[in-house]
C-alpha cells in the first residue's frame, strides 16, 4: 500500500491518496497539511488517436506487441486511456480492422485498461476537396442505420464515437439510430449548412471533431464551417492543442466563443507522435513530419494528423492561453472522458493512475504515476 499527499485540484483541499493492488483505495481529507504540496491531477484522456510511437493503427499487420508499444508511449505522455481511431477506408475493411483490434485488446490486460473504446472517423464524411483532408474520398459512403448496426455487432457495449458529415441526406436518421445504439456522434470533415447542423443536433449529434480542421486552408471570411459551428449552441468541440492545427490566436478565440464546458483537447496523433521527424505510414500513405512537427502528405499543404503527445498538448495549451497547466488540465482529462462516456478517474476503486504537478517560479514538474508507480517526470521551464 502506498500513500501520496497532495492538493486535490477539484476541491483545492489537501488530501491523502491511498493506493493498493493497482487501485485507488481512498482519497481522504488531510488535516494539518504541510506547505508546498503538489497538485493531484487525473490522468489524461485522448479521444482521437490514429497511431503512436511508430505504430499506425490503420495497418492490418499491427500486432498486440505493437499496440502495447503505442499504449506505453501514450502512458509516458500522461495518457491513461484513449479511443483508438480508425480513419476512412472501405467499410468492410474498417470493420475487419476493428474486429482484429478488439481481439488484441481482449487478450491483453494492459490494452484492456488503456484502450477505452473506438473512434470511427469516417467513412461517413464529406468527399469534397478540402473537407476530406487526408481521408481518401473514394471510400466515403452515406451513414445508414444498417451500417451503424453492423458497427454495433462488432463493438458490442464498448464506448464508440462516430464522426460524420451531416450533409448526407441519410444523416439525421443515422444519427438518431446511432444514439439509440449507445454511440456518441460528432460532426466533422463537413461543409454543412446551419440548417444541416441544427438538424444533426436535433437528431442527437453532440460535438464537432477537431474544430478548425478538416476544411480548406482558406475560408470565406463571411461564412465558413467554423463560424457555423460556433453559432450552433448545441455542439461541443475538440481542439488540437499543438499551435499548428489551430493558431494561438484562433485557439484563444475559440475559448472565448465557446463555454468552457463544451471544449476538450485531442492530439489527433498518428504514428509519428512521440517518434520525432521522418517519414511515417498513415493508412497506406507515406506522410512526412518536419522538424517543426507538422505532418503533411509530401507535396501537399493540408495537414495529415499530428505528431503531438497529450502532455505536450497541455503545455502548449497553457502557453497559448497564458494560464497554469493545472487550469487547462481538465480539457485533456475529465472533459474528454465525460464526452466519451468513460468512467471517472480519481475515485475509490478506479485504477491508480494519476499525475502530480509541482509549480515553482522557475517552471513546472509533472510526475506521471500509473498503477500506483512512478512512470516518468517531465520538467517545463518558463
Amino acid at each position: 500500500m502506498t500513500t501520496c499527499d497532495a492538493i486535490d485540484q477539484r476541491s483545492g483541499r489537501a488530501v491523502r491518496l491511498t493506493c493498493a493492488d493497482d487501485r485507488i483505495q481512498s482519497i481522504e481529507p488531510l488535516a494539518g497539511a504541510p506547505a508546498g504540496l503538489p497538485v493531484l491531477l487525473p490522468p489524461l484522456v485522448d479521444i482521437q488517436v490514429n497511431g503512436f510511437a511508430g505504430v499506425d493503427f490503420q495497418n492490418d499487420r499491427v500486432t498486440g506487441a505493437d499496440l502495447e508499444r503505442a499504449a506505453t508511449g501514450l502512458a509516458a505522455a500522461g495518457c491513461s486511456r484513449f479511443l483508438l481511431t480508425l480513419i476512412t477506408d472501405r467499410w468492410d475493411r474498417m470493420l475487419a480492422r476493428l474486429t482484429h483490434y478488439r481481439a488484441l485488446r481482449t487478450a491483453s490486460p494492459r490494452l484492456t485498461r488503456r484502450i477505452a473504446g473506438w473512434h470511427m472517423e469516417g467513412p461517413f464524411m464529406s468527399a469534397t476537396p478540402g473537407f476530406h483532408g487526408a481521408h481518401p474520398p473514394e471510400f466515403m459512403v452515406a451513414p445508414t442505420p444498417a451500417r451503424l448496426r453492423e458497427l454495433k455487432a462488432v463493438t458490442a457495449d464498448d464506448p464508440v464515437l462516430v464522426t460524420l458529415a451531416p450533409e448526407w441526406p441519410e444523416a439525421p436518421a443515422a444519427i438518431h439510430c446511432a444514439r439509440e445504439l449507445g454511440f456518441h456522434v460528432w460532426l466533422g470533415h463537413t461543409d454543412a449548412t446551419p440548417a444541416q447542423l441544427a438538424a444533426a443536433v436535433a437528431a442527437g449529434a453532440e460535438g464537432f471533431t477537431h474544430l478548425g480542421n478538416g476544411c480548406p486552408p482558406t475560408w470565406d471570411r463571411h461564412d465558413n464551417i467554423a463560424f457555423r459551428v460556433l453559432d450552433e449552441p448545441g455542439l461541443r468541440a475538440s481542439l488540437i492543442a499543438d499551435r499548428i492545427h489551430v493558431s494561438p490566436m484562433l485557439f484563444r478565440l475559440f475559448h472565448r466563443a465557446l463555454d468552457a464546458s463544451r471544449i476538450c483537447y485531442t492530439t489527433d496523433a498518428m504514428s509519428a507522435a512521440g517518434a520525432g521527424p521522418g517519414i511515417f505510414p498513415l493508412a497506406g500513405m507515406q506522410v512526412e513530419v518536419g522538424a517543426d512537427g507538422i505532418v503533411r502528405q509530401p507535396g501537399k499543404v493540408n495537414y495529415a494528423g499530428s505528431s503531438l503527445t497529450p502532455l505536450e498538448g497541455v503545455r502548449r495549451a497553457a502557453e497559448m492561453l497564458k494560464k497554469s497547466p493545472k487550469d487547462v488540465w481538465h480539457f485533456f482529462s475529465t472533459q474528454p472522458a465525460q464526452f466519451a462516456g468513460l468512467p471517472p478517474s480519481l475515485v475509490a476503486g478506479a485504477p491508480a493512475d494519476f499525475c502530480l504537478l509541482h509549480e515553482t517560479a522557475a517552471g513546472s514538474r509533472v510526475e506521471i504515476h500509473f498503477a500506483g508507480e512512478p512512470v516518468r517526470e517531465v520538467v517545463w521551464t518558463k
